[in-house]
């Protein structure tokens, strides 16, 4: 039995470039603020908003999106939004193929995207960089595209599993 596994997380350069900038600013006027007259902030006060910048920063790297195809069917986690793999079974699938896609236009950027909040008939994405995905259409109606940095192998692993679905897998 053959299985996919990937692990994704948001470690672009440019993003922690942007990110590294836009925390640096705050914590520069800040700092300059309190240096040219203590009397602003209490010392208490100060660390806690340079804390809480240094925080917000962090969170974007605990992101992790968690990809799983196996002969069950296909999971997905995207942590911290999802505390456990999401499972959908190959029997829920109508179709299912790995695509380029475009992440602003379709689905509004990277993260977890779509929905009533973009463009709904493309349905819901889970991505973290990158313009490939695991597009799912399901029996519901629903799609949901998984981003991937493995797309020959998710093809590779998708074809093992056509037979698991009563329409063949589309490779693109």
């Amino acid at each position: 039995m053959k299985i996919f596994k990937e692990e994704q997380r948001f470690n672009q350069l440019w993003l922690i470039v942007l990110m590294s900038i836009s925390i640096l600013v705050p914590i520069g006027i800040i700092l300059k603020t309190y240096l040219e007259d203590p009397k602003n902030f209490s010392l208490d006060k100060l660390f806690s908003i340079l804390g809480i910048l240094i925080f917000a920063f962090g969170v974007l790297f605990v992101f992790k999106l968690t990809t799983r195809i196996d002969g069950e069917g296909i999971h997905y986690q995207f942590f911290p939004f999802h505390w456990k793999l999401k499972a959908i079974k190959w029997n829920e699938i109508n179709i299912v193929y790995v695509r380029t896609y475009s992440p602003i236009s379709e689905y509004g950027g990277w993260g977890l995207k779509g929905g009533a909040m973009w463009n709904g008939a493309k349905g819901k994405a889970i991505n973290v960089s990158g313009n490939v995905g695991i597009q799912l259409e399901l029996k519901n109606g629903k799609k949901l595209l998984i981003g991937t940095q493995k797309q020959n192998d998710a093809k590779a692993v998708l074809a093992t599993y056509k037979t698991k679905l009563i329409k063949k897998t589309i490779n693109v």
